[in-house]
């Protein structure tokens, strides 16, 4: 069985709600203390970078999650 979800510490966040008349990013930025633990689909990652996790969301959003650790542990959780 293919695992299908992975836990992650996840803190602040920006959400992407979609674009303006002049097509820049409409974003609310959510600033959280700490890091909580979060199980996330692994179906809704779509990148990682040295900082955030980018997720899909619901309606066609995107959310850019501060993470705890380093991106190499991410990557061995991913391959």
């Amino acid at each position: 069985m293919s695992k299908r979800f992975i836990e992650l510490k996840l803190g602040s966040h920006q959400i992407v709600h979609g674009f303006d008349d002049q097509n820049k990013e409409i974003i609310e930025e959510v600033t959280v203390d700490g890091f909580n633990k979060k199980l996330v689909n692994l179906d809704r990652i779509k990148s990682v970078s040295e900082k955030f996790i980018l997720t899909d969301y619901a309606h066609g959003r995107w959310i850019y999650w501060e993470y705890e650790g380093d991106i190499n542990e991410i990557r061995q959780q991913l391959l």
